[in-house]
């Protein structure tokens, strides 16, 4: 028993220790002559490399056309100059290796990992993908038929596509609002030329990077990416970067969504975020800990744990480059709707009338300094790290100066992040469930909008 307690302590103190001193391992970063950014990280702890590219072709590019942009992350892999669709899978799943990608609301993301002793194989096969995808007309109508089923079955899941009708409902017509995967309608209209135009426009080496973690030479990897990619032509960016949407609400409101035969209702109260690159980033998130960022948080402790009212609940910033929104979110039988915001709005509204104490304060700082070393710890996601720095505008001074940040937080210091970034004024209520059952009560809420599940669009 003794050897085991020695033990148990000599692993706490071992995690603490690495969560106290995890720095962003050495890399070096050069800039090809056709503007691509390349990142190197040597690590040699496994025989593994991997790799992550990212442009600036996400959602908020689609225009009209929603979907586009996931849609032509996707149809990188239907094919390119020297392989087709069938072989790209045969030959990546002979060898155990993966290549996949990303469409998100803004970049779009190719990613492999594989053993060195394949990478000729391997970075031949992402370059072309990259460089040359074919966006084969038989496999993207494939494709588009099992989308549009998806797109349908989606909404008999509220959960699945709440988020979407509240980023329609508080960024309007702004292209924050664009949902990912597009709407039946929109992606309907969308073709394999749409698909490929969008890709010329959007996937220029001028905002773009590539970085490559993993078991190698950083000299020859150099030589190799080089080789690879400095004759990759593409036209400049003439796509404009987004400015920060206003966000501000004259007062609170309610979207309900009405789904006829919804047994409980699935509900989002939120507002106005925060960016990525804010510098408060991270008193922000170890605040939110508290509010509903763990398990034994206010909110999970008062839904779920103390009330019975939910399986869950939680808090969230979703951060991006120019802009971010804050959202309180869960779920609730019919006849429990009502209960379940009030006692969300009253957490909240607790987190503004009382405070943060000392102690409540160092459990979250500790839990938030045990949680941050394991997001990277493998290769892959250190290359989306890198990738990550770049395209949300950061650098690695954020992960460097983590623990000082968490630890220089102090209550009175808590009030200030409570008060400029938490919402308790004009909050959006964003509601799917049985509109019958509750039309009447959520107006108390806000002015009530009111749209149909099954109708077209968010």
């Amino acid at each position: 028993m003794k050897k085991l307690i020695i033990l148990v302590t000599t692993l706490l103190v071992a995690g603490l220790a690495q969560a106290q001193t995890f720095k962003v391992p050495p890399f070096q970063k050069f800039k090809l002559k056709n503007g691509l950014t390349v990142y190197l990280m040597e690590q040699h702890e496994v025989p593994l490399i991997n790799v992550s590219a990212v442009f600036d072709a996400g959602a908020v590019d689609d225009g009209t056309r929603y979907g586009l942009a996931n849609m032509t992350a996707d149809a990188l892999l239907f094919g390119s100059s020297r392989y087709t669709k069938e072989e790209l899978e045969a030959k990546t799943e002979y060898v155990g290796a993966s290549i996949d990608t990303y469409g998100g609301k803004e970049v779009a993301k190719l990613t492999a990992s594989f053993a060195v002793k394949d990478q000729d194989l391997l970075f031949d096969i992402f370059q072309d993908v990259l460089t040359k995808p074919t966006f084969n007309q038989t496999e993207f109508d494939k494709y588009k038929q099992r989308l549009l089923l998806q797109l349908t079955q989606q909404k008999e899941s509220p959960r699945s596509v709440i988020g979407s009708y509240f980023g329609r409902f508080v960024y309007g017509d702004n292209p924050y609002a664009n949902p990912i995967s597009g709407t039946p309608a929109s992606v309907s209209a969308i073709s394999a030329n749409d698909v490929r135009q969008f890709y010329q426009k959007n996937y220029t080496t001028d905002r773009a990077a590539i970085a490559i973690v993993g078991d190698f030479n950083t000299a020859a990897m150099k030589k190799r990416m080089t080789d690879l990619f400095s004759n990759w032509k593409t036209a400049a960016s003439t796509t404009p970067r987004l400015d920060e949407p206003a966000l501000a609400f004259s007062g609170p409101r309610v979207l309900l969504v009405n789904k006829d035969d919804a047994r409980e209702t699935t509900f989002i109260i939120g507002g106005k975020g925060i960016k990525q690159s804010n510098p408060d980033f991270i008193p922000v998130t170890v605040v939110n800990t508290i509010l509903g960022g763990r398990f034994t948080s206010w909110l999970n402790d008062a839904l779920r744990v103390n009330s019975g009212l939910t399986y869950g609940a939680n808090s969230r910033f979703a951060t991006y480059r120019n802009s971010g929104t804050f959202v309180v979110s869960t779920f609730t039988k019919n006849s429990s709707t009502i209960p379940a915001i009030d006692l969300a709005v009253h957490v909240l509204d607790s987190l503004h009338r009382t405070g943060i104490d000392e102690k409540t304060l160092t459990s979250a700082k500790n839990y938030v300094k045990a949680d941050f070393p394991p997001r990277y710890e493998s290769a892959s996601e250190l290359a989306n790290l890198l990738t990550d720095m770049f395209s949300l505008g950061y650098d690695e001074s954020f992960i460097n100066n983590f623990q000082k940040n968490v630890d220089g937080l102090t209550v009175a210091k808590t009030r200030q992040i409570i008060d400029q970034y938490f919402p308790d004024k004009n909050l959006q209520f964003v509601l799917i469930g049985k509109a019958d059952a509750i039309r009447d009560k959520v107006k108390k809420y806000g002015a009530v909008t009111e749209k149909e599940i099954k109708a077209e669009g968010f």
